[in-house]
Formats: C-alpha cells, sequence, structure tokens
C-alpha cells in the first residue's frame, strides 16, 4: 500500500498545503489500534472505545482527503459527508425515511437535532474509501457513483447489527431482514444505498480529480472489509452477519483489493523494467 500512497499529486489544488503521508498513516494505524482493542476491553468501556475509534478513522478519512486534494477536498468531505449524513439521519428520525422507522438509545454521547454527533463522523469515516473504491473499479461519473455508493452501503450489513445487538439503536419493524442477519429491516439497506450512491457522487465530482487510488483510504477499506468478518465471527458472537457481509462486502471488496494489487504489480520497479523495451533484462536472450 505505501507505494500507492506514494503517488498522490505532486501540488494539491489550487496550491493549499497538505498533510504528510506520515501523519495520515500514523492516524490510519491510530484507528487500527483502537478497533482491535475494542473487542479486548471491558463491556463499560465499549462506547467509549467506539467512540474514540470512529473519531481517529474520520480524522484519517479526512487528513487523507486533504493529503490528496488540499483542505478544499477535507472540508468537501466533511460537508458532503458529514452534513449529508447528518441530514439524512434527522429527516429518518423524523419520518422513517429512507431507512425506515428507529430510534437511538442515548447511549452515543452528544446529540445533534436528535442524532449522535458521532454518526456524521462515521459517514465522514467510510465515505472517503468508498469513494476511492469506485474510482479504482469505475471509469465514468455515474459508475463511480454507484460502485463507490455500494461499496459504502455494503459496510452497513456489518454496522447496523453490530450497534443494534450493542443496544445503540432499535427498529420499529425489523423486518423482513436479510437471510441470517435478523433485527434490521430491508428498507435499511434500500435506504443506504440511496443516501451512498448520491454522497459518493456529489464527492466525486466535487472533491478534484485524482491520479490513483490513495494508499491509506485503500488501506481503511481493506482492513475494515476483513476485520468486521473476523471480529462479527470471533468476538461479537454475530455468525450470520460475518457471513452475509463477508459475501455482500466481499463483492466490492475482492476485486478492490485484486485491482490494487494488480496496480502495485504493475508500478513495481522490477515490472517497470522488464517491460522496458531497451532493457538488457528482457532482452539478454
Amino acid at each position: 500500500m505505501s507505494s500507492l500512497a506514494a503517488r498522490s499529486p505532486a501540488v494539491p489544488p489550487f496550491g493549499l498545503p497538505v498533510v504528510g503521508a506520515a501523519a495520515v498513516w500514523a492516524l490510519v494505524g491510530a484507528a487500527v489500534l483502537a478497533q482491535i482493542v475494542y473487542p479486548l476491553v471491558p463491556d463499560g468501556a465499549l462506547t467509549t472505545v467506539t467512540v474514540t475509534s470512529v473519531l481517529l478513522f474520520s480524522a484519517a478519512s479526512v487528513a487523507d482527503a486533504a493529503r490528496r486534494h488540499g483542505t478544499r477536498g477535507a472540508a468537501v468531505l466533511l460537508v458532503v459527508a458529514g452534513g449529508g449524513g447528518l441530514l439524512a439521519e434527522s429527516v429518518g428520525l423524523a419520518t422513517g425515511l429512507p431507512f425506515g422507522e428507529y430510534a437511538y438509545s442515548g447511549t452515543l454521547g452528544a446529540e445533534v437535532a436528535g442524532v449522535p454527533a458521532v454518526v456524521p463522523l462515521a459517514w465522514v469515516m467510510m465515505a472517503w474509501p468508498a469513494l476511492v473504491v469506485g474510482r479504482t473499479l469505475a471509469r465514468s461519473g455515474v459508475g463511480v457513483a454507484l460502485v463507490g455508493g455500494v461499496a459504502l452501503a455494503v459496510w452497513d450489513v456489518f454496522l447496523d447489527p453490530q450497534m443494534v445487538d450493542a443496544g445503540h439503536w432499535t427498529w420499529a419493524d425489523p423486518s423482513p431482514a436479510l437471510p441470517l442477519v435478523p433485527g434490521v429491516p430491508l428498507t435499511n439497506y434500500a435506504g443506504w444505498v440511496l443516501v451512498s450512491v448520491l454522497m459518493v457522487g456529489l464527492l466525486h465530482r466535487l472533491v478534484g480529480p485524482s491520479d490513483g487510488p490513495s494508499g491509506p483510504a485503500a488501506a481503511l477499506y481493506v482492513w475494515t472489509y476483513g476485520s468486521s468478518v473476523l471480529a462479527h465471527a470471533a468476538f461479537f458472537g454475530l455468525p450470520g452477519s460475518a457471513l452475509v457481509g463477508g459475501v455482500v462486502m466481499g463483492l466490492v471488496a475482492v476485486p478492490f483489493a485484486v485491482a490494487l494489487a494488480r496496480r502495485a504489480a504493475w508500478t513495481s520497479p522490477s515490472t517497470r523494467v522488464s517491460r522496458n523495451p531497451t532493457s538488457t533484462s528482457r532482452w539478454s536472450r
């Protein structure tokens, strides 16, 4: 992944200052560490670790957006994903649309318009990696919005069952639900797809062009997939969401990981030498 990180634009848009790669990777490491610690702490500390994990992960995403696209990119991410997430959640609470009727239990700390402040940050933390996925796997603007939106929405197959099981929110009518994943209605996932496609499409349009996938964002997405499967299966007692989430999110995460591996192989020094028609290593025979 580190070789991908080096492919960020040399000068961000409008000459704005950027965050150093080392600082971004430090935030990525801290976010990963917080998620590793989560299943190991006492029950009384779980909410604190949950909030800390979201704060670190979202900070890593915002810092990486700033590294790639300057302060404008970071601001766009916060406004579109954070503001858009808050709007969608507050409308959802008031009307039941587009997710279905649900209620927060008041366990996630301070709230804005009835929505825990940490929730919009959760949209921020995964919207940036999802945009990178969309831009890696699709070429057109519509394709980026659709693929990136799905990449964001499928994460909720892990998130919602975990948060419902932890008691952070409840659904008024949790059926019909996905097979093996009770407690979360299908309307929720449909709402996630709608909001996510709009969100990623707007981010793609406003954040600025990219010359390749960001290493930190790619690492965050792949880590989220693998760690979620493991945590749900081995630590959270949620084998159904481990299986279903592993399959559904894997439809995006696995092709993304393959694309990253191919890009890394293509750009490796040894590969560049072997493909150089003037290279003696290729033409020595």
